[in-house]
């Protein structure tokens, strides 16, 4: 390989030393979609760096355009590569997903290698269980870009307000970058690259209520019949690693959960839905079915002698699935057709760095996941390459394989899969979590910004354990949580073993009556979310947002990272928010549940003018009827004009894709002292009649509610008095 002979940039590494790069020049950049552009250096070969984060190759369409400005330098240096962009101007920056510190990373770095880090202690968290190699930028003027470094090698990424630096330990890789008029026309460039999430079940966007472990069925079913009995809603129960036979997955404890199917038919006959975890490690065990199907399969990553690689995670030695290779994706697949069709409704693949308890290593050898030289065998489109390129991809794959076998399985569901390990573009197959947090107070306010940099990232669904995961918890916490975690994308409650009940129950009266509010606000406003999630798989949007989307222009917002949007048109505030900036203009307060404004513990939400917000009534699971009646919150702009949409569907299946479903627009309008509510368009082959029978219709108008009633069909006339 020839480069240019320029000295060009310093690499620090661990010990000080300075090890000086030489530039590489491009090899091509052309346009691959609107003001979107690929930089490819010289010497770039894909069976080096293969794509695992762009949804399809692009395709070339045409030259960059004239008044392009973003050009990335790449150097190469002792078989690493890095690439920089250099930055002008007064810049704020976002992005590199799954992240700890602020929202605005100007002056941030972080090292991308997923790791199994609990209360996110490794590196200072630094490092954390997923890679997104994603940079958004904002300028004063509200116009943005986005830069992907297209690599899966390990690498670190640094955001100086200069510079946006990706250092990487491998071979040479593609650059993208979009240059838009708006962070959310940005946000829309990266789906077009790397795809949008899968419209969820609706279920999904209910509560759910996970502990590792609900140790058998008997407990499981305690923990429903209290919901239940209690008014809680919830709509779905987790199993942790203890439903199964000595920690083998696809497996299930022959007394504490003899008979799975029972329980999954239970828990659907309350209105629960079950989600079961499966890890990639499988017990290496020649008398257990799956290790013996995998060994006559030949799918087990292997060392370099050839011999089986075997780590150490709950059940002991454990063998791993080489999930770079197709024919190993297929055979993972395959095995969820026995397991679902015990009624398991959602799967959860967990440990899948893969993180490996590699103790047995001296203290300077410790990995916590395979070693680096590991060999992984690839296949189809994907090279033979080393654990060091597809380390932080493992967990990328092996959820790709997981919802191919659900949705084989049951094809006429849509796949709810909850993974701990990702990277940029893994939202097209997994929701995500914070991972393994911790039931304190920095956890609690750090769980917004993670949120909010993951939505920026491409993944909108997702959100913290709520309560926290290790350590205890007490009702103070647990209720000031919940009453923002209520509205964030995905609401788990979830907690360790040896710490204490995090039900909404287990603190007592007060906080269960104020975690019944908490939750009886988010299923309110399901219709709301719903269509949220719909718009977000179409265009990638993020579900929960940064307030500065309310006004890209004003510099005052771009480090708000305690309250933030749901959508464009409702602002929250968490009850622990001190002094938040907040947007400007017309944001009227809304009310859901009787008792939340006096509720300490509850956050404050508030509509934007201009907008309609469409919300349900009060519910105990998803599958319940929310439009009986429909609510509509109406908050008027200054012209005396709003509107909003409702999306409906059969909150399953995907008779959606084939025009079942009704994107209804509203809009409302001022004329005199009467405000005229009416559906202006819709789209889609549903009959929305038969969905919402009757229409309530809240006004707000400065701290004042004006009311009125009717259908779809006719319009609603509220007069103001």
């Amino acid at each position: 390989m020839n480069f240019k002979t320029t000295i060009f940039s310093i690499f620090f590494i661990s010990t000080g030393m300075a090890i000086y790069a030489q530039q590489v020049p491009l090899q091509k950049k052309s346009a691959v979609g609107n003001r979107i552009v690929e930089f490819v250096p010289k010497g770039f070969d894909k069976n080096k760096t293969p794509s695992l984060i762009l949804a399809s190759e692009p395709i070339s369409k045409g030259k960059v355009p004239t008044d392009w400005s973003l050009i990335p330098e790449f150097s190469f240096a002792n078989n690493k590569a890095s690439a920089v962009l250099n930055l002008k101007g007064d810049i704020s920056l976002y992005g590199g997903g799954e992240v700890t510190g602020p929202l605005l990373r100007n002056g941030q770095s972080i090292k991308l290698w997923n790791t199994d880090t609990g209360a996110y202690s490794v590196e200072g968290g630094k490092r954390l269980y997923q890679t997104h190699p994603w940079v958004m930028g904002v300028r004063p003027d509200g116009s943005a870009f986005g830069i992907i470094f297209d690599s899966t090698w390990k690498a670190e990424l640094i955001t100086n307000s200069n510079q946006i630096i990706y250092n990487s330990e491998g071979a040479l890789f593609r650059v993208y970058i979009i240059d838009r008029k708006s962070p959310q026309e940005v946000m829309k460039g990266l789906s077009e690259l790397t795809g949008t999430i899968k419209l969820p079940p609706r279920w999904a966007l209910g509560y759910h209520q996970c502990r590792f472990s609900y140790d058998s069925e008997k407990r499981v079913m305690e923990i429903a019949d209290n919901f239940r009995e209690k008014k809680i809603p919830c709509d779905v129960i987790w199993m942790d690693i203890d439903y199964m036979q000595g920690y083998r997955v696809f497996t299930f404890d022959s007394i504490r959960f003899e008979n799975p199917k029972r329980l999954n038919d239970n828990l659907h006959s309350k209105g629960f839905k079950a989600i079961y975890m499966i890890d990639p490690g499988v017990k290496v065990d020649k008398e257990y079915t799956v290790y013996q199907s995998g060994s006559k399969n030949d799918v087990w990553v292997q060392q370099n002698n050839g011999e089986e690689y075997h780590g150490k995670v709950w059940p002991g030695d454990c063998a791993f699935p080489d999930f770079t290779s197709p024919k190993t994706r297929k055979w993972w697949a395959g095995l969820y057709k026995d397991f679902l069709n015990t009624g398991i409704d959602g799967v959860w693949n967990d440990m899948n760095e893969p993180a490996v308890n590699d103790n047995d290593f001296p203290e300077d050898k410790r990995l916590g996941t395979m070693p680096y030289d590991t060999p992984h065998k690839g296949g189809g489109n994907l090279p033979q390459g080393s654990h060091l390129l597809y380390h932080n991809a493992y967990g990328r794959l092996m959820v790709e394989a997981s919802y191919d076998g659900i949705l084989k399985t049951n094809p006429e569901k849509r796949p709810f899969l909850l993974t701990r390990s990702n990277l940029l573009g893994g939202q097209r197959f997994a929701a995500t979590w914070t991972g393994d947090n911790y039931a304190g107070w920095d956890h609690l306010k750090l769980s917004v910004p993670m949120s909010l940099t993951l939505g920026l990232s491409g993944q909108p669904f997702s959100g913290p354990d709520i309560g926290g995961f290790l350590g205890n918890t007490d009702g103070d916490l647990w209720a000031n949580w919940l009453g923002f975690g209520a509205f964030m994308p995905f609401a788990r409650g979830h907690a360790c073993a040896g710490t204490n009940d995090k039900e909404p129950w287990a603190y007592g009266p007060e906080i269960e009556k104020t975690s019944r509010i908490a939750l009886e606000r988010r299923y309110r406003l399901l219709p709301y979310l719903y269509t949220l999630f719909y718009e977000s798989s179409k265009t990638g949007m993020p579900v929960m947002s940064p307030v500065f989307f309310a006004d890209v222009k004003d510099s005052r917002l771009r480090a708000e990272e305690q309250a933030f949007l749901l959508g464009e048109n409702l602002l929250v505030v968490p009850a622990f928010a001190k002094n938040p900036v907040l947007p400007s203009g017309i944001w009227e307060e809304l009310n859901l549940i009787e008792g939340e404004k006096t509720d300490k513990y509850q956050a404050k939400l508030s509509i934007r003018g201009g907008s309609i917000i469409p919300a349900g009534k009060v519910i105990q699971n998803a599958g319940e009827n929310s439009f009986d009646p429909l609510s509509l919150f109406v908050c008027l702009d200054k012209e005396g004009k709003a509107s909003g949409e409702l999306y409906l569907d059969s909150g399953d299946g995907f008779g959606f894709q084939k025009g079942d479903y009704a994107l209804i627009t509203f809009s409302a309008e001022k004329k005199n002292d009467i405000v005229i509510v009416r559906v202006s368009n819709v789209e889609g082959k549903r009959n929305s009649n038969e969905d919402v029978k009757a229409v309530n219709v809240s006004l707000i108008l400065s701290g004042k509610i004006y009311t009125g009633s009717g259908t779809l069909k006719d319009g609603i006339t509220i007069t103001l008095k």
